[in-house]
């Protein structure tokens, strides 16, 4: 199956690793990127692993979740094609998932 990362979910990779290169260390900010990339080569292999994205639920796409570490991966499948809407810290409001 492809995968497909949107522009939304990869600024917002490149934010998590920037906020912790900058405030723990670029280890650390390395570990958790490849720990989610490790998490989206999964997904591509077992896309219907994750559970239905309640909060998106009323855009009736069929957002899922997958979960590493304290971030939360957000996708819909579509055809034949995987795509990450968003990767959000779950430890954030979910009012913020942007689908």
């Amino acid at each position: 199956m492809r995968l497909v990362v949107t522009e939304p979910a990869k600024w917002h990779l490149q934010d998590i690793h920037d906020y912790y290169k900058y405030k723990v260390s670029v280890r650390i900010a390395n570990k958790i990127k490849t720990g989610i990339l490790e998490k989206l080569r999964y997904l591509q292999q077992h896309p219907l692993s994750g559970q239905e994205e309640e909060n998106l639920r009323e855009l009736g796409l069929e957002h899922r979740r997958m979960v590493q570490g304290n971030y939360k991966i957000v996708y819909r499948i579509e055809k034949n094609t995987i795509y990450v809407t968003d990767i959000f810290d779950s430890r954030q409001d979910p009012a913020k998932i942007t689908g």
